[in-house]
């Protein structure tokens, strides 16, 4: 493929290692425009409606790895956010309270990453250490044929080995106009922000159901809650003085865990017993 990532407009997908009800409740959370699709087994892909990253003058990396590590902190399943823009494009890995991993290539496809970020990326998404590490390799590689667009594709066929299926049309590196008619076209589901008390009573049902559930009662509660506290207060407070949405969300979120878990048994109660409107 040649390269003609450079006329591209700047877009991204994020792609969930989760099925679509347990995306939902986070992905609520973020309050923006998302359409939200199931991708294969175990997977589900989130496309943006809208675009903060010309609205807000933010690069489209900076706006979607806030994204993604929102959506990781307090789930048991990993976000990777695949982005594009005129002049590169590439991925960010979030998940959980780890530090987010990514790679970068130009738009005529040159690597511009580490060779050990792609390593770490396979190892969080348990990939064959073997095969899928062998697979992934010739993206680290100068390819003369390979654009940026025909890497991140690359980088999808490796991950189909784990059951990812995109919908048909929805590729990266594509127009973002062009995927989200597609999306709509295809049934995905609009998310709406639907208020504080009904987004928080999803957030508790999907948190009981996640692996997570056992560590929100007693003693191992307060203390996951204290750290994501600690954590999360810095980041948004360093999010909002450097005025990145992405990064505020995520700070924002990780202190809404925090205080979830510090409160959780008392909170639940009051939620489940109050009347839905």
């Amino acid at each position: 493929m040649t390269a003609t990532s450079g006329s591209r407009s700047a877009g991204a997908l994020l792609l969930c290692r989760a099925e679509p009800p347990a995306v939902r409740p986070p992905a609520q959370l973020l309050r923006e425009q998302l359409l939200l699709a199931p991708a294969g087994p175990d997977w589900s892909v989130l496309v943006p409606e809208g675009k903060p990253w010309l609205d807000e003058g933010e690069p489209v990396e900076r706006v979607v790895t806030g994204w993604a590590t929102a959506l990781a902190v307090g789930a048991a399943w990993p976000v990777l956010a695949l982005w594009w823009d005129a002049d590169r494009a590439g991925f960010t890995l979030a998940a959980g309270f780890r530090r987010t991993v990514g790679y970068t290539w130009l738009a005529d496809g040159t690597p511009v990453g580490e060779d050990e970020a792609m390593r770490t990326f396979a190892a969080r998404l348990a990939l064959d250490p073997v095969l899928d590490v062998q697979a992934l390799e010739p993206l680290t590689r100068p390819d003369p044929d390979a654009d940026a667009h025909a890497r991140l594709v690359g980088l999808t066929a490796v991950l189909a080995r784990t059951g990812l299926a995109l919908p048909t049309g929805l590729a990266p590196g594509e127009n973002p106009d062009r995927l989200r008619s597609v999306a709509r076209a295809q049934g995905a589901e609009p998310l709406e922000w639907s208020g504080w008390r009904d987004a928080v009573r999803a957030e508790l049902d999907a948190v009981e159901d996640s692996r997570l559930g056992p560590y929100l009662l007693g003693p191992r509660a307060r203390v996951l809650g204290a750290v994501q506290l600690a954590a999360g207060l810095p980041l948004l407070a360093w999010g909002i003085r450097r005025r990145s949405g992405g990064w505020a969300t995520a700070g924002a979120l990780l202190v809404a865990h925090g205080a979830l878990g510090l409160a959780y048994e008392r909170l639940c109660d009051r939620l489940r017993e109050a009347p839905k409107p």
